[in-house]
């Protein structure tokens, strides 16, 4: 008889954990707010972001069995000294323009509500409910990811491993325009250390933050975000720097010049339009409205714009920009030269033929 009440505790333990199981599993509203390839994958290391500003906290629920008490025992929280692992950022450079009015109506249910005035970027949300049953018992964990997307082209996916990028790059794609032909990536994490006494700390290639929410998010996005494109820019000029140096070394060697007007006419129009968008569209030197209102989250901004080296970056940005101006300037008067020598000629030619008309007029007048 003791085996036979030993199976049916057993059974009726397990059958307590389904329906626990059950109670916890996602609604189908906010699964239909994943990406389809994201429907049924819960990877277990994801991280908890808080959708407000307040600690982030992982929930964790315990079931004890014992021989004389079913009933579960549920544990909150975790343990003060325990230090999260690494966050994985992912910052891309996917395209020259995203249509961010009609990608917010289409992804509705996971746009981030807004706090500020600002129509440079969105965040979205996506969340998934992992169940991990063990012998002991259910052990829950809500993940949260999130991808901030800018009107310029950049997208910073926070907590989103290397198989599932693909996925949300798509959703960007399907609103993005002027697709570059070779994305830019940039890496980046971030740790969660709650005893920590400063509300951040440096580390290599990653920062350390007393608490985690929506806006230490959208700050850390921000900034990814400006310095990848910035990336892009650069190598923009650094083409245009090196157009233009094959163009000297070639007036050096033969010291005629060949370029037509059309041309170096698009070489200006290329230059201006690249500090035009670092400036005005990337927002180089806006500063954050989050920013602005806490003095945490100016040090999260200020310390990653150093950290990515981002106004001396514009400052080299700046001095190549000078250099082709430069080259611009000096090629124009070439090309202007050039026009007025043949119009030079040109009169010279007409004043040849009409002295050639005199001289036979008066010879066979």
């Amino acid at each position: 008889m003791g085996r036979w009440r030993a199976t049916a505790a057993l059974l009726l333990n397990r059958s307590a954990t389904t329906k626990t199981i059950n109670s916890l599993l996602p609604i189908p509203n906010l699964i239909s707010c994943l990406p389809k390839a994201l429907h049924f994958s819960y990877p277990l290391s994801h991280r908890l972001f808080s959708a407000i500003p307040s600690r982030v906290s992982d929930y964790s629920n315990d079931i004890e069995y014992g021989p004389h008490d079913l009933a579960p025992n549920y544990i909150l929280g975790r343990k003060e000294d325990e230090e999260f692992g690494k966050i994985p950022v992912k910052a891309y450079f996917l395209c020259t323009s995203i249509d961010l009015k009609r990608m917010q109506a289409e992804n509705l249910c996971n746009v981030v509500p807004p706090i500020s005035r600002s129509t440079n970027y969105i965040a979205l949300r996506y969340c998934s409910f992992p169940t991990e049953i063990t012998a002991l018992g259910v052990k829950d964990c809500i993940c949260s990811q999130y991808m901030v997307v800018f009107q310029y082209g950049s997208a910073v996916l926070f907590n989103i491993e290397d198989h599932e990028v693909e996925s949300y790059l798509e959703i960007v794609r399907r609103h993005a325009s002027g697709l570059l032909p070779e994305m830019r990536k940039d890496d980046y994490a971030i740790k969660e250390k709650p005893l920590l006494v400063e509300d951040m700390q440096g580390g290599a290639d990653y920062i350390v933050l007393k608490t985690l929410d929506t806006d230490s998010i959208r700050i850390i996005g921000s900034v990814l975000g400006q310095s990848i494109a910035l990336d892009y820019f650069v190598s923009q000029v650094d083409g245009m720097v090196e157009e233009f140096a094959d163009i000297n070394r070639a007036m050096e060697k033969t010291g005629t010049f060949t370029m037509d007007r059309k041309k170096l006419l698009q070489l200006v129009g290329k230059a201006n339009s690249n500090l035009a968008d670092v400036i005005l569209k990337v927002g180089l030197f806006e500063r954050s409205e989050i920013a602005w209102r806490d003095a945490k989250y100016a040090q999260i901004y200020e310390y990653l714009r150093e950290e990515y080296e981002v106004t001396q970056r514009f400052g080299n940005l700046d001095f190549k920009l000078k250099f082709v101006e430069h080259n611009i300037h000096f090629l124009q008067e070439v090309i202007q030269n050039r026009r007025s020598d043949l119009l030079e000629w040109c009169i010279i030619f007409l004043l040849s033929i009409e002295n050639i008309i005199s001289i036979y007029e008066i010879v066979w007048g």
